[in-house]
């Protein structure tokens, strides 16, 4: 039985939680269900879905006080009548437009992709005009069980990539040209918005104490954000600014990814971390936070290595451990390809979200 699906996306860029949304829009398609997409003006998934020759509606919402929203998606969905309304976003997706479902008698699915609890009565607000709230990672699951959120709509479904385009690595000699890079260079990256919850400084102050152990250590900051001119003041302090930079947000970040040595992720909050799934898909090891759901994600001694967050000689000493044992890397970059494959392929996302569908349509699988 195909469903018509209505996703509403609140985000202006092609970012982690919008790109789920692209991946899971593509993969209902594939299997013969309508999608069709709501979206503020502008915004890049627009783009994404109208190559997909999918419709459009550009109504917003404009943020948490775009009280409108809620008008103008209960009479698109009034008109058109869809199976399944999912909200993918907060800044007024969340809030407005399941109001708007249930004012339009269409059930609910809100997707939860962030791990920072909610009061316990914004959060009861919030989630009661959901009929099922989907959790990227069990992380996440597990605040929401804390605020509250009953067993009988909570689910788990968690985040994918595609790995396709992460396996088309730069060469090692593109990289170290592009960015400028000496010949004998090891080369960490980050990629993660420039913001405080990200921890790039404890990050920066892990590589000042591989300092004198790793001379030929370098650190590519892919990303931007509203710490940018703090962090390079704290590389500045560090005297670290010739070994770090800032790549800023990069349209051909799959093709950087691959040629590092090393993935660091020192999140000290994070619902699952999408670039985490990058790398691994890309083969590289990585070194993260133990923090939200990135456990699930990086599996310790597997495809990487989990430290305590804010733990800057922990950061410092696993970053030594991979960096100093090339085999136990290429080890643990092969593990990750294939704990994508497993368990976080576009695939295993789009069938759990299915599966979420048809609790609420008595659809046949």
């Amino acid at each position: 039985m195909s469903l018509k699906i209505f996703h509403v996306e609140a985000g202006q860029h092609l970012y982690g939680g919008a790109q789920q949304v692209a991946y899971l829009l593509e993969g209902l398609q594939q299997r013969g269900h309508h999608c069709e997409l709501v979206c503020p003006p502008g915004a890049a998934i627009a783009t994404r879905a109208r190559q997909l020759q999918l419709p459009v509606h550009e109504i917003g919402p404009r943020g948490d006080l775009d009280m409108g929203f809620a008008r103008r998606l209960r009479n698109l969905l009034k008109r058109q009548q869809p199976d399944i309304l999912h909200l993918h976003s907060r800044r007024g997706a969340d809030f407005w437009g399941a109001k708007a479902g249930q004012q339009a008698d269409v059930p609910v699915v809100l997707s939860r992709r962030v791990d920072n609890p909610e009061p316990r009565l914004l959060a009861g607000i919030k989630y009661r005009r959901a009929d099922r709230v989907v959790a990227i990672s069990e992380g996440i699951a597990q605040v929401l069980r804390a605020q509250g959120l009953s067993a009988q709509k909570l689910r788990v479904v968690r985040s994918a990539v595609d790995p396709t385009p992460y396996q088309q690595a730069a060469s090692r000699a593109d990289l170290l040209d592009s960015f400028r890079l000496p010949g004998d260079a090891i080369v960490a990256g980050v990629v993660a918005q420039l913001i405080p919850r990200k921890g790039h400084r404890y990050l920066f102050e892990a590589i000042d104490h591989l300092r004198d152990k790793h001379p030929q250590l370098h650190l590519i900051c892919f990303g931007q954000g509203g710490e940018l001119e703090r962090l390079q003041q704290l590389a500045r302090q560090l005297r670290l600014s010739q070994r770090i930079q800032f790549a800023g947000f990069r349209t051909d970040l799959p093709r950087w990814v691959g040629a590092l040595d090393l993935i660091v992720h020192p999140a000290l909050m994070e619902g699952l971390g999408i670039a985490l799934l990058q790398a691994s898909a890309a083969g590289v090891p990585i070194v993260a936070c133990r923090a939200g759901g990135i456990p699930e994600a990086v599996r310790d001694g597997r495809n990487g290595l989990l430290v305590p967050p804010a733990d800057v000689t922990a950061l410092a000493v696993a970053m030594d451990r991979i960096l100093s044992a090339p085999a136990l890397g290429r080890q643990m970059g092969a593990a990750g390809r294939q704990l994508i494959a497993d368990e976080f392929s576009v695939d295993v996302m789009t069938e759990g979200n299915l599966a979420v569908y048809r609790e609420l349509t008595d659809a046949p699988a």
